[in-house]
C-alpha cells in the first residue's frame, strides 16, 4: 500500500504550524560564599517579606508576614515595577524556602512565570555560609515569535542579573 496519499493528507489536515510548540521552560543558578554564619545569613533573609533590606533592585516589599505556604509579598522594584510572589515551601531547620510569581508584569520583568528556590547552607567553616538561588521560568511573551524584549534570552539575562545584584547586595550587608 502506498503511503504518500496518508502523508499528504496528514500536510493538509494538521498544517505545519501546528507542529509549532510553545516556549520551554529556562534556568538559572546563582550562589555566593558570604564570610558568616548560616544563622547569621538566615536572620536576615528568613523574613520572606523583607526582602527591600538587603536586595538592591528592590526599592520597596510587603506582605502579610507569613513565612508558611500562602504567605504572599508584594516587590516594588527599582523602575517602580511591581511583582506579587507566594510562598510554597519554608523550612526555618533548613534555611530555604520555594515561592512562584503569582502576578505577571513582563513591564515590570520580562518572565511570564516563575518558581524560584533560595538555601542557604553550611560553607567550608563554621564561620562562611553558601546561598543558593535557583529558578524555572518561562520567558515573558509565550508566542511562538516573542519580541526581542520578552524573548528566552531576555528573561534569562534579567533573572541571572536580579540573582546576582541579590546575592552581592546580602554580602555587602552582611561582611560590612
Amino acid at each position: 500500500m502506498n503511503r504518500l496519499p496518508l502523508i499528504l493528507l496528514s500536510f493538509l489536515l494538521f498544517p505545519i504550524a501546528s507542529l509549532a510548540h510553545g516556549p520551554t521552560p529556562q534556568k538559572a543558578k546563582e550562589s555566593i560564599t558570604i564570610n558568616v554564619s548560616v544563622d547569621a545569613v538566615w536572620n536576615v533573609i528568613k523574613q520572606f517579606d523583607a526582602i527591600a533590606g538587603w536586595h538592591p533592585d528592590v526599592k520597596a516589599s510587603s506582605g502579610d508576614g507569613n513565612n508558611a505556604s500562602d504567605g504572599s509579598r508584594t516587590l516594588t522594584l527599582q523602575n517602580d515595577g511591581q511583582l506579587v510572589e507566594s510562598l510554597d515551601y519554608y523550612s526555618d531547620k533548613d534555611h530555604e524556602y520555594n515561592y512562584r510569581l503569582k502576578t505577571e508584569n513582563v513591564t515590570a520583568f520580562p518572565v511570564s512565570s516563575y518558581t524560584t528556590n533560595l538555601q542557604v547552607t553550611a560553607g567550608d567553616d563554621a564561620n562562611t555560609s553558601v546561598v543558593t538561588l535557583k529558578s524555572r521560568f518561562y520567558r515573558g511573551d509565550t508566542g511562538n515569535t516573542p519580541p526581542e524584549k520578552l524573548n528566552d534570552e531576555a528573561a534569562v539575562k534579567a533573572m541571572n542579573a536580579f540573582f546576582k545584584s541579590g546575592l552581592v547586595g546580602l554580602k555587602q550587608k552582611l561582611e560590612k
